[in-house]
């Protein structure tokens, strides 16, 4: 009886035992699957179409980095209602660091300045990783357009109030108030047709519909350099070293200046680990001789800081542009 007794006891301390061995050790796969981030491919969400100035900035450094990491980007493409869609998603994606996104000036802090609502809160929905980069716009025609040169648009405007069409990526978007304020300075007025993403605007350009836009130039550049598009200047201080023969708007309208920024960002709640990681290879992808002389040529300012210079960015731009709008003001829609 005693026998048996023990017998059933030493069952029980081996099933224990038996037990604890595999809580641990299934503890120890979870932390290492944690220690191993990431371990399975990363979907990337687009607030924009294809060409658009995000989706080409991350396909030309997704492969950089996916090498380091050892998983690849998936890219997902949401355009729509000026971004808010794409943005949105990834507001509701679960905070696991394996779906991000690619946000930028014109959704993030324009199009929560302009709309009444607005299914986001930048500051508190979204957890800033990594500032990519910066471009400037560019003042580019269709093949019909007749004018040559910034003067000679401004000049038919004048002449022709609301004749020229000029496309933008959806009504409140940032182009659209680029847009605004390129034809505040100019003195003229223009019929505005907004789409849900610039290649359709450069379609519709292309085949034309519209006459005129002020576009990132990143996603004009692959259309300007076949010669599809006309390009009749840059809204940047400086001229091009590619193309020295293209003035900057600024030596037609003192002063005149337009750009936007580019970042990699999660649903806020991500663990700080992913976007210590996500932050650390985007960086070192920039810092390659290789990637250094594409963005050059893509006409962009490329930026490899910690997240923390992302946050400061879109929170000092949230309150220039608020300023701004505050001072024409400016009703939101």
């Amino acid at each position: 009886m005693n026998i048996a007794l023990q017998a059933h006891r030493n069952r029980l301390n081996f099933g224990g035992k038996l037990c604890w061995v595999l809580v641990w050790c299934l503890s120890l796969a979870v932390s290492s699957q944690a220690d191993t981030y990431p371990s399975k491919p990363i979907r990337v969400i687009i607030p924009a179409g294809a060409g658009d100035s995000c989706d080409t900035l991350v396909r030309v450094l997704g492969p950089k980095v996916s090498e380091r990491i050892g998983q690849p980007f998936v890219l997902d493409n949401r355009p729509g209602s000026s971004g808010q869609l794409g943005l949105s998603l990834i507001k509701q994606a679960t905070p696991d660091g394996y779906t991000l996104g690619c946000g930028q000036g014109g959704n993030m802090v324009i199009v929560p300045l302009v709309y009444q609502k607005v299914p986001y809160d930048t500051k508190k929905d979204f957890a800033p990783i990594a500032l990519l980069a910066s471009n400037f716009l560019a003042l580019i025609v269709g093949p019909h357009v007749p004018y040559k040169t910034t003067e000679e648009l401004i000049a038919y405007a004048k002449k022709n109030p609301g004749r020229i069409a000029f496309g933008t990526n959806g009504e409140g978007a940032f182009l659209h108030m680029a847009t605004e304020q390129f034809s505040q300075q100019a003195g003229i007025t223009y019929l505005h047709v907004p789409y849900k993403s610039m290649p359709a605007v450069f379609t519709e350009m292309l085949g034309g519909q519209i006459d005129a836009s002020l576009a990132s130039y990143i996603a004009a550049e692959p259309l300007i350099a076949s010669g599809k598009l006309k390009m009749l200047g840059i809204a940047r201080l400086a001229r091009l070293p590619e193309y020295p023969n293209v003035p900057t708007l600024a030596e037609t309208l003192p002063g005149f200046a337009s750009g936007g920024w580019f970042g990699m960002i999660a649903p806020m709640g991500v663990p700080a680990e992913a976007i210590a990681l996500i932050n650390k290879e985007f960086n070192l992808a920039l810092k390659d001789p290789e990637m250094i002389e594409r963005m050059k040529k893509l006409g962009l300012d490329t930026h490899t800081e910690p997240p923390q210079y992302f946050t400061d960015t879109i929170n000092s731009d949230l309150a220039r542009w608020g300023k701004l709008l505050k001072d024409i003001d400016f009703k939101k829609m």
